[in-house]
């Protein structure tokens, strides 16, 4: 059954943001060496920010590409935080991407 991760924020977990940032770049590079990666992560609102230059997360998000897993960002929140030419790794991807994703897989898992 195919997975789709939602990630809509640049921290896992309220509370403390500083703790958030470490807690999310640990998990995506666990989640790089895990046997049972997502078929795709998207990601939306301050999500984005993850997949641009000087994210702490950078690393992890680019085993999972090279592993094959789909990175998509979602288009109007890239242009509305101005990311374009920042962007790192994934894709930029649209509403409709994101709702086709949504609707097309077995599991969604929001981090």
């Amino acid at each position: 059954m195919p997975t789709v991760f939602i990630i809509n924020s640049q921290t896992m977990g309220s509370g403390d943001g500083k703790l958030g940032a470490m807690l999310v770049s640990s998990f995506f590079r666990k989640l790089a060496g895990a046997a049972n990666r997502p078929e795709q992560i998207v990601f939306y609102n301050g999500g984005v920010k993850l997949l641009a230059e000087g994210s702490a997360a950078l690393d992890g998000l680019i085993h999972l590409a090279e592993a094959g897993v789909d990175l998509v960002a979602c288009g109007t929140c890239v242009e509305f935080f101005k990311l374009g030419d920042r962007l790192r790794v994934g894709r930029v991807g649209t509403m409709q991407d994101i709702v086709a994703a949504l609707s097309s897989t077995g599991r969604v898992v929001t981090v």
